[in-house]
């Protein structure tokens, strides 16, 4: 990593360098366990973390990298021999980069909910319809598309997935450039050909195809090996960004000055705040699972807030101003921390999973619900009993 790569993250938001991106293709590090007659490094759980660890620790753009990785693996699994054999290789070496295609424009995080239609003529599918935060598209050659085959099934059955070149013709990637900094993208789709082959599992049995990439992405099963190694929240990314904060923020209360002439941290009060910024820090840290996912997300929020509240006007200079506090971190990470309760899923459904999932409690029923279940409660009944 150097000064230009990470200035160039922060302008314009990618999340991606390709030249960075090459060159850990070359060490084999894109798909590092694999074995190095496959073009990856061969390294091994213990490895393989350490480089993610120190790729973390340098600031480098490679959303990219967990993400292609998902998807190869699911390529893998799920798609002809032909197609993994032709585009794997290229996966390793750099050349193929995959995006995710699931969210919709009136889809929310309810990834089951898609509409984007695929209708079959032959040997091809026509599919038509967009999705919305289709990050890193604009540097991908693939995505991994959730379509609509059969709208006459039941919600979780009835899709199907597609790997969709993004050179088709009918595909348009439009920029989305967010509050907190991040590029993503909308994606159109109009009559997009793309031959049968480029299908991934069998037809209408598309929620068993995406269930791998989400339950990883969730910190769901996986390797046992490599999940011991793992980080213990599943919101590491956002408590280490408040971390570069408050190391921001010790900065200006060691250097700056108040008109007595003393340092801010001479105040017992501003120590007290920090300190407990601190502890907010570390308790998200050892928070477990999809639990730590939640709280780091709360604790970037409001912390990133009261560190505002605590350094003034001058955590508000953003980068690269000269007054501006370890290069604008404070202003850059209270951006960032309005993006958290969305990414990757909303707040809301990580805590509706814990509540399914980790609690075992059952299902809400809510008034207006379409169906229920023989001798369930009804609607009514449900508000009158909450009464």
């Amino acid at each position: 990593m150097t000064e230009e790569l990470l200035e160039h993250d922060r302008v314009t938001g990618d999340l991606f360098s390709e030249e960075l991106h090459l060159a850990l293709a070359r060490k084999g590090w894109v798909m590092a366990t694999w074995p190095t007659e496959r073009g990856g490094a061969g390294l091994d759980a213990v490895r393989a973390r350490i480089l993610s660890l120190e790729l973390s620790r340098a600031g480098a753009p490679v959303a990219i990298l967990s993400i292609t990785r998902r998807v190869a693996a699911t390529v893998e699994a799920f798609g002809r021999p032909d197609l993994a054999a032709d585009l794997l290789p290229k996966v390793a070496n750099g050349t193929v980069r995959f995006c995710l295609g699931y969210t919709e424009p009136d889809g929310g995080s309810d990834v089951a909910a898609a509409k984007v239609r695929a209708i079959r003529e032959g040997n091809d599918w026509i599919i038509n319809g967009s999705k919305m935060f289709t990050s890193i598209a604009q540097h991908c050659q693939y995505v991994f598309l959730l379509t609509r085959t059969d709208p006459d099934l039941p919600k979780h059955q009835g899709m199907t997935v597609f790997l969709v070149p993004l050179d088709s013709p009918g595909v348009q990637i439009r920029a989305i450039h967010t509050y907190c900094g991040e590029r993503t993208n909308a994606v159109y789709y109009g009559d997009v050909k793309v031959p049968d082959s480029y299908r991934l599992g069998e037809i209408n049995a598309g929620w068993e195809v995406v269930r791998a990439p989400l339950d990883d992405e969730h910190s769901v099963g996986g390797d046992a090996e490599a999940r011991s190694l793992q980080d213990m929240s599943a919101g590491t990314w956002y408590a280490r960004a408040l971390g570069k904060a408050l190391d921001g923020a010790l900065t200006w209360a060691r250097g700056s000055r108040r008109p007595d002439g003393s340092h801010p941290v001479d105040d017992v009060r501003v120590r007290q705040r920090l300190g407990q910024i601190a502890v907010d820090i570390e308790a998200a840290l050892v928070t477990p699972g999809l639990m730590g996912r939640v709280l780091c997300s709360d604790v970037l929020v409001k912390d990133a807030a009261d560190l505002m509240d605590l350094v003034g006007a001058t955590s508000v200079v953003a980068c690269p101003d000269r007054d501006a506090i370890a290069a604008g971190i404070i202003e850059l990470t209270h951006r960032f921390a309005q993006a958290s309760g969305t990414q990757g899923g909303t707040v809301e459904v990580f805590r509706n999973m814990i509540a399914q999932h980790v609690l075992h409690l059952p299902r809400p029923v809510y008034p207006g619900s379409r169906a229920f279940l023989r001798g369930s409660v009804s609607p009514a009944a449900a508000v009158q009993g909450s009464r």
